[in-house]
């Protein structure tokens, strides 16, 4: 039985292929990725652009996830909303809810 919907693997850009470890991953894996990365170095905020203080809904881009952000520029295709992090800047955040984009800009 092949592997279908999140859990079938997709192929990962050059950036979060190297974040990952792996040129392919199953979206789950990858949000996972994601998660390990920001609880292990604090980057949650409880306010928007607040300081990163280990807990909140908001993520905070340090050196590493900026590079990541700022390749998300999307179009959600049920909505027609713009997701646009292009302009994002070191320090500011995005909600948690949005990190769904930010995979899916960085993945082929």
């Amino acid at each position: 039985m092949s592997e279908v919907g999140l859990n079938k693997p997709v192929k990962l850009k050059v950036d979060l292929a190297a974040f990952c470890g792996a040129a392919e991953l199953p979206r789950t894996a990858i949000t996972q990725k994601f998660w390990d990365y920001i609880k292990e170095n604090k980057l949650q905020a409880k306010t928007e652009n607040g300081k990163a203080e280990g807990a909140g809904k908001y993520i905070v881009a340090d050196d590493t996830l900026l590079k990541l952000f700022k390749a998300t520029k999307v179009t959600s295709k049920s909505s027609g909303k713009v997701t646009d992090f292009t302009g994002l800047q070191l320090g500011q955040t995005i909600n948690m809810l949005q990190l769904a984009s930010v995979v899916g800009a960085n993945i082929e």
